[in-house]
């Protein structure tokens, strides 16, 4: 195990969770580290925003590449949002966990959703496997059960994919879409390795996951589409009133960035 990813490991305690936000970019990245936090992760869906595109349309390449951007940006640890891994099959799941190593990431995570459909539970399992086996101990796996966010609203399917996935190998284990907090704690004792919740609107507030025993807690892409909406606000107001509210907000950031980017 890499120092950082030693480090990364070590910031995993259930009731005790990690607040690990989500950089789109080079910029929040920094600012992020500068806040704080004591790690980071990538976001698929923020990144490809930043390209003008949707999520899942960024490739092994540039999601690699991206994340090896952000680690330069800052000394705390990275982990990296890769999908599928870009790849169906084992070994290309070993391919791109390969390659995450080589960029210096503390932690990558692997998906079992394709893009179009969920893998089967057999299958998913011998994706985390190789995906495991790639990292060598090298990198914090992160494995997610995509299930709640592609029509299959099946806690005992999550539990039962959470658990194939800790057999299998994995670090963390990660299911997004549960807001309920019973559901949560169904979850966190359904398994031995720590668990990440994403945060969402109306979800438990961070003391209840850590009641629940939540070892991390991550926003995703939220963060990186609330600065674009911040966006939206200030370019309508411009334009349909002529106003220049958004100035305070702004001064704000350039405080911030000046701090950040200073240090």
């Amino acid at each position: 195990m890499t120092p950082q990813a030693d480090a990364f490991r070590a910031l995993h305690v259930r009731g005790m969770p990690l607040l690990i936000p989500n950089p789109w970019d080079l910029g929040s990245a920094k600012l992020l580290a500068w806040l704080g936090f004591k790690a980071l992760a990538t976001t698929s869906s923020g990144f490809a925003m930043t390209l003008g595109r949707l999520d899942g349309q960024v490739s092994r390449d540039e999601a690699v590449e991206h994340a090896r951007a952000v680690v330069s940006a800052v000394d705390i640890p990275v982990s990296a949002d890769l999908e599928n891994c870009f790849a169906d099959d084992p070994a290309g799941v070993a391919h791109t966990v390969g390659r995450a190593r080589g960029a210096g990431l503390a932690g990558c995570s692997i998906e079992d959703w394709s893009g179009s459909r969920l893998y089967s539970l057999e299958e998913a399992a011998d994706r985390v496997r190789a995906a495991v086996e790639a990292a060598d101990g090298e990198l914090v796996l992160t494995a997610r059960a995509e299930n709640h966010l592609h029509g299959r609203d099946d806690l005992a399917d999550t539990i039962a994919r959470l658990q194939a996935y800790q057999e299998a190998g994995a670090d963390v284990l990660y299911a997004p879409g549960p807001t309920d907090i019973g559901q949560i704690r169904a979850l966190v004792a359904a398994v031995d390795r720590p668990v990440n919740v994403l945060a969402r609107a109306g979800g438990p507030a961070v003391a209840e996951l850590a009641a629940a025993g939540v070892a991390r807690i991550s926003v995703g892409g939220s963060f990186a589409f609330a600065a674009m909406g911040a966006l939206v606000e200030a370019a309508r107001e411009l334009k349909q009133q002529g106003s220049y509210g958004y100035a305070a907000r702004a001064q704000e950031g350039v405080a911030a960035i000046r701090a950040a980017f200073g240090a």
